[in-house]
């Protein structure tokens, strides 16, 4: 049993393959300071992250992380600490404090200047920290650390810099700074400052582990007071990411829970879904909904939303959009709250308008060539819904009675056709339903 422990041990033991100390500090040394190329090479890292950001390109992004030198400083800060060489520590945190503040001058420069200032997907990332940052940024940094230590560096240290993303959190506070949005420049920074010090922590255990020379002999009293430094750190950067964590964690459950109750209270064979949006922001939350051809009364409606509760929908309120022209406002202010230039929303503007007249024109067509071709049903609107990332026409009629298969085999067959699509569904239209009925 000791055997196969020993073998065990030897496996996964650390020091196989391990660089000369002193050759790993003489590298780790020469690259902490921020002079010369060093600097220039973080400008230009910092301008590239900026472009990437700003015009949303996850490739760019990348490409800066991986020319960035911004991860040496940290690394020192955590030999210094692992090693008590307060010298180290202190040029370390000094040569760190420079490169962040060049960065965050140059990207606040960018955006100060760039023209186009709406805010991407990429930039919303880097806003909101929680407790995988954090895993991301403490195994990261075990795995810079571990590669730096290694005779063979291999392949990890590109990774780790893309992994550990320490140039995207930076650039989104210089775009903070130069938009006056100083709640992201509060989460861009957190997300930052989670990133150095779980990379700084992850190098001062893999040091201590390979047993690094310790350069300054201090007392036990010194080091307790290193390791309760280290404590507090890490409490600051997890409590906050565990509440954030919680709330993104919330937020899915939310949206769970909101698709269940739509699907169980609108069933789609009663209830043809055009639009649908989901605000869970706002006090109280609200859900906002639309549908093909059908109307609702206010008593409906108040049935719906105690039926919000069952769902454990709490602090929630059912919007439903009765007519076309609230959709249509709606779209609108949708374009206009996402900071659109008046170009852009005019041309935004004409596309929609565009499509709502050949929507109407062709709807148009269709009914009266389904009178012609099918004067037992009266056609009264064809529209469509998205189902498993699949656009389906949906065809609503009226009729006394219901057809028989043959002629709605024809029908779907024509609509096919006529309509381009592999699948079409037809519907009579359903009278009002009693809101109590059994779910």
């Amino acid at each position: 049993m000791n055997t196969l422990f020993s073998k065990f041990i030897n496996f996964i033991d650390l020091k196989k393959g391990e660089e000369n100390h002193e050759k790993v500090l003489e590298n780790i040394v020469s690259n902490v300071s921020f002079r010369g190329s060093n600097l220039w090479i973080l400008a230009c890292a910092i301008v590239i992250a900026s472009v990437g950001l700003n015009v949303n390109s996850t490739a760019v992004i990348i490409g800066a992380m991986l020319i960035s030198p911004l991860m040496s400083p940290i690394v020192g800060a955590g030999f210094g600490l692992g090693m008590y060489d307060f010298q180290l520590l202190k040029k370390s945190i000094k040569n760190l404090v420079i490169a962040t503040v060049v960065s965050l001058a140059v990207s606040t420069i960018y955006f100060y200047i760039s023209p186009f200032k709406e805010v991407q997907s990429e930039l919303l990332a880097r806003t909101s920290p929680n407790i995988y940052d954090i895993l991301i940024a403490f195994f990261g940094g075990l795995v810079g650390v571990i590669a730096v230590t290694r005779v063979e560096k291999g392949n990890p240290i590109p990774g780790v810099a893309i992994a550990t993303a320490l140039m995207p959190p930076l650039c989104t506070a210089g775009y903070a700074l130069a938009t006056g949005n100083y709640l992201f420049f509060g989460g861009a920074m957190y997300l930052y400052s989670i990133n150095c010090v779980f990379i700084c922590i992850a190098t001062f255990i893999i040091v201590k582990y390979l047993k690094y020379p310790i350069v300054q002999h201090i007392d036990i009293k010194r080091q307790k007071l290193v390791k309760n430094w280290i404590t507090v750190l890490i409490l600051i950067m997890i409590v906050p990411s565990i509440y954030f964590a919680y709330k993104l964690f919330d937020e899915k459950k939310y949206k769970q829970r909101t698709e269940e109750y739509i699907e169980n209270v609108f069933p789609q064979k009663e209830y043809t879904l055009i639009y649908k949006k989901t605000n869970f922001k706002t006090t109280p939350k609200v859900i906002e909904l639309a549908f093909l051809s059908k109307k609702f009364s206010n008593l409906e409606i108040k049935s719906f939303n105690q039926k919000l509760k069952e769902y454990n929908l709490l602090n929630t309120r059912l919007l439903i959009k009765q007519d076309t022209f609230d959709l249509k406002n709606d779209i609108l202010n949708t374009i206009n709250n996402g900071k659109k230039t008046e170009a852009e929303k005019d041309e935004l503007i004409q596309q929609l308008q565009k499509k709502i007249i050949d929507y109407q024109d062709n709807n148009t067509k269709i009914s009266k060539e389904i009178k012609i071709l099918f004067p037992e049903i009266t056609p009264i609107a064809v529209s469509q819904y998205t189902s498993k990332n699949k656009i389906i026409p949906v065809l609503l009629y009226k009729s006394d009675d219901n057809l028989n298969t043959e002629i709605k085999s024809k029908l779907v067959i024509w609509l096919k056709q006529r309509l381009e699509k592999d699948s079409v569904e037809v519907y009579r239209q359903q009278l009002i339903i009693n809101p109590k009925r059994k779910k």
